[in-house]
């Protein structure tokens, strides 16, 4: 299966591309929910509220499984990256309590699809560790701990951890769990199917517009009509509040084996800034220790292949590796309140919903988004709107003109060409290098493949006018701002983005 970066996660490996059996669209069919997005979050939604009895369109501008979902490490956890005490701070003690309750169902939900659909994805239910390696982070700890058992979590002190790195105090939380998350998609994707959920694959959506309470959704691959519409696209498309409250990073991963076979039995996690996580899991007999880290916002790494250097160095010291057979980097979004926003998306149709800002407890999120959505459009309450509702963000002043004159920037390069040579002399680019240059007054973002062939594109992001930066270890130009990503002749690969880098011809001339 293909997604969305050139590297290949231990998830993706050896997986066909799904190939949806119920493309059928009735003429004249009206929805009840179109869901947008193939990734976790959009197939649990459109599984449930299918079974609810909902007539549903999964719409995937790629293949379902393309994004974040094949980038994971497929924890899933109740301990979340911001910690129950921080949460009671800021939301209070009842909602950091409706966090963890949440929390739980949706660890509870995936293993009950593992049983009900006889799911073989490697799920298993197992401790998370928490641990501390100086005073200060004891003291954090303790006030984890605290804030933990405050808001209902099983969790307490522990004499060791899973893994072969020194620490000064660890907590243990209860029945945290693990899967592998692509094999589980694909399960969900045919239950849904098999519901009468209709899936769409490289069906992009570009404009939703409210037509009297019914949408009208359309795309380049064709028109479709929804009572309700949910993006699950990880960030919403085109421009919206929902951008200047979620920042994109991108998290840095590998799968190696063990000499020694010391794997461990447990979910670990460090407390630095940015933190390393460690599991392990095993595939066709093969055991592996997944271990991630070196997060850094989007296109803000100066070389991104350091970090993965710098991720490798790291698990070389502590561990007794053999081989590092996979390693890949995926990205996620973090909340500017270190909650997810699930709910109706402000500025849109009241029967326009969202669900983005997971940090990096996506699988979980995913879960919970659809448990809320699910209650949501079914009966337009849920224990959980308040808490998780996008509209506690507000626009600043000025924000609607700026949607208007940011979303799809027009082509600067339109009927324009430049000399192939000139340029190439200029940017003097090995095989497999890229930059960005100016020539004749103008920013250029270039790329030379592995086979000398040029690339040109404007490194103008068409979403709200950032500048697009290279990623070395993926190969695709990345948007600071908001996270859209490209490949290197400037493809879309992920939102929010809604259309392709512009492209530059370059032509061999003749010189006089």
């Amino acid at each position: 299966m293909e997604r969305d970066s050139i590297t290949t996660s231990l998830w993706q490996n050896q997986m066909p591309e799904y190939q949806p059996g119920n493309t059928h669209i009735p003429d004249g069919e009206i929805f009840d929910v179109i869901i947008v997005g193939g990734g976790i979050t959009g197939v649990t939604t459109a599984l449930l509220l299918q079974k609810h009895g909902k007539k549903c369109l999964l719409a995937e501008a790629h293949t379902i499984g393309f994004g974040t979902t094949s980038g994971t490490t497929a924890h899933l956890n109740t301990m979340l990256d911001n910690p129950y005490d921080v949460i009671a701070r800021d939301f209070g003690n009842e909602n950091a309590r409706l966090v963890a309750t949440v929390t739980r169902d949706a660890i509870d939900l995936v293993k009950s699809h593992v049983e009900e659909y006889a799911i073989d994805c490697d799920f298993a239910e197992l401790p998370g560790y928490v641990f501390s390696q100086d005073n200060k982070q004891s003291d954090d700890l303790a006030d984890m701990l605290e804030g933990a058992r405050k808001a209902g979590a099983q969790a307490g002190y522990c004499q060791s951890i899973p893994v072969p790195l020194p620490f000064e105090k660890a907590l243990r939380f209860e029945r945290q769990a693990q899967f592998h998350p692509v094999k589980y998609l694909y399960a969900l994707a045919r239950a849904f199917e098999a519901s009468g959920g209709v899936i769409r694959q490289h069906c992009t959506i570009t404009e939703v517009t409210d037509n009297n309470g019914v949408l009208d959704v359309t795309g380049p691959q064709g028109n479709f009509k929804a009572r309700q519409l949910v993006y699950a696209t990880h960030i919403p498309p085109g421009v919206n509040v929902m951008h200047f409250r979620n920042a994109p990073y991108r998290s840095y991963v590998l799968a190696a084996t063990l000499k020694n076979n010391a794997y461990p039995d447990g979910l670990a996690y460090d407390m630095h800034d940015p933190y390393h996580y460690y599991r392990t899991q095993e595939t066709d007999g093969q055991k592996y220790l997944v271990a991630g880290g070196e997060d850094h916002k989007t296109a803000h790494g100066e070389d991104t292949e350091t970090h993965f250097r710098d991720l490798e160095s790291h698990v070389r010291r502590h561990f007794d590796v053999e081989n590092v057979a996979f390693r890949w980097s995926s990205q996620y979004f973090e909340p500017a309140d270190g909650l997810a926003y699930i709910g109706h998306l402000p500025g849109s149709p009241g029967n326009v919903f969202v669900a983005t800002g997971f940090g990096g407890n996506g699988m979980t999120y995913s879960h919970v988004a659809a448990l809320v959505l699910h209650d949501l459009l079914t009966t337009g309450d849920s224990p959980y709107k308040d808490l998780f509702a996008p509209g506690r963000v507000k626009p600043v002043a000025g924000f609607v003109n700026f949607v208007k004159e940011s979303a799809d920037v027009v082509g600067e390069f339109v009927g324009k060409w430049f000399s192939q040579s000139k340029i190439e002399s200029l940017s003097e680019l090995s095989h497999g290098e890229a930059k960005v240059v100016s020539y004749e007054g103008q920013s250029m973002a270039l790329y030379k493949d592995e086979q000398g062939k040029l690339h040109a594109v404007n490194p103008t992001c068409p979403h709200a006018k950032c500048a697009v930066g290279w990623n070395s270890a993926e190969k695709s130009w990345d948007c600071p701002c908001h996270g859209s990503r490209f490949s290197p002749d400037g493809q879309l690969l992920t939102g929010p983005a809604r259309t392709d880098l512009e492209r530059i011809d370059l032509r061999e001339l003749e010189e006089k």
